[in-house]
């Protein structure tokens, strides 16, 4: 089954591909990471991106083209650039472009055409990999275009739990980032995959991400976007294959002025017993944001539900597009979408007790961007909770 594109993909969105540079210097490879520079450092453990490394499994990190560092620290994990893995797995051909077209848009046919490493993660069959995964994609180079290719594997059996931090060094001002990502969670795996994004107000992000799940198999997506950048366009498609599985999806953003953030998900239930949960919190704080959600059931059995919440802060636009599409009798699915301000009598309610206006305002948005995302670690939640707390100073 190909993902074919969807009409938000189906044109470059103003962005001229030309303006963008295709090649960066050659970073040198890192063995230890107390070595990378603290500026660079500092951003990476602003994306959940622990050097320290003390409390992970895995690490790979890129740094415009060149992956500067990639090991696996635990038995029953590989962790390596994409490239490698090519040449130590001949099979890894039989994954790659399966189900996303490298001639879907114009941003997977740079990818195809000028690919620039990107990161293969896999769980062997059975393993518990006990401490998550960490991989980060950086750029660098001012006005560059990162094209990456992921693929992550969850084997039978396993269960397996990747961070990943994508970020933009403090000088740089405009870039583009593509991110072809094929996931593929195999019979009775669990994967959890956390996004965090801070990329920078003129940088241009184009995800593409197909994720496949086998019966009883279960994938959990985490995306968190709160901090500025340029136009952001994603909507990945997961594929609830095999009788059982379960696919939940929850993603926390907010778009401040001059910002626009075009995000979804789409689920495919296709077989009996299925399940899927689509969960969004959403902030326009002067920006633009459009919500998408999309549930197509195809099978018997099947439950799924789609949530989107959004509040305007300052002038901008808030748009939820939810879709529910059943195909056969006795589907259960359900949407509830939401767009609004603050509850005035929320505030008042706060305030009575004896909070100052401008912190009831604050403890109300910070409830709302604080989802319970499941399977995060506990470091990485209280990091999430510190750039809630940071982010809402601006919005305010």
């Amino acid at each position: 089954m190909r993902n074919g594109p969807t009409d938000v993909e189906n044109d470059a969105g103003g962005i001229d591909l030309k303006q963008y540079q295709s090649d960066a210097e050659k970073h040198a490879y890192v063995e230890d990471l107390s070595q990378i520079a603290a500026v660079d450092a500092a951003k990476f453990l602003d994306v959940g991106i622990d050097t320290a490394q003390s409390i992970r499994s895995g690490t790979f990190i890129q740094k415009d083209r060149s992956v500067i560092h990639s090991h696996a620290h635990q038995a029953g994990v590989e962790v390596m650039s994409i490239t490698q893995a090519q040449s130590r797995h001949t099979w890894l051909s039989d994954y790659l472009w399966r189900y996303i077209e490298p001639d879907r848009d114009v941003f997977t046919a740079q990818a195809k055409a000028n690919p620039h490493e990107g990161y293969f993660i896999r769980a062997a069959q059975g393993a518990h990999i006990e401490q998550p995964v960490q991989s980060c994609l950086y750029i660098a180079r001012e006005g560059f275009s990162q094209n990456v290719h992921n693929v992550v594997i969850a084997e039978e059996g396993s269960r397996l739990q990747v961070i990943t931090g994508c970020a933009t060094a403090p000088h740089l001002v405009s870039g583009l980032h593509v991110g072809v990502s094929e996931f593929y969670v195999k019979k009775g795996a669990q994967l959890h995959f956390t996004m965090i994004h801070d990329w920078g107000a003129q940088v241009n992000v184009r995800p593409r991400t197909y994720v496949h799940v086998e019966a009883g198999g279960v994938f959990v997506s985490n995306y968190i976007s709160l901090k500025p950048v340029g136009s952001l366009q994603m909507n990945p498609t997961t594929h609830l294959a095999g009788e059982g599985a379960v696919a939940r999806f929850n993603s926390v953003l907010v778009a401040g002025k001059g910002c626009h953030l075009d995000v979804g998900s789409r689920v495919i239930l296709s077989a009996p017993g299925t399940r899927a949960e689509i969960i969004s919190r959403a902030i326009a704080a002067g920006g633009t944001i459009i919500a998408r959600g999309e549930l197509i059931g195809q099978s018997t059995g099947i439950k799924a539900h789609l949530e989107c919440k959004g509040l305007i802060l300052k002038e901008g636009l808030m748009h939820a597009i939810p879709e529910l599409r059943g195909y056969i009798p006795g589907v259960e699915m359900s949407h509830e979408a939401a767009v609004g301000k603050i509850d005035q009598g929320e505030i008042e309610y706060l305030m009575a007790r004896g909070v100052d206006e401008e912190e009831a305002v604050s403890m109300i948005v910070r409830g709302f961007l604080n989802v319970d995302i499941e399977g995060l670690p506990p470091g990485l939640r209280q990091k999430i909770d510190s750039i809630i707390k940071d982010t809402q100073k601006d919005m305010m």
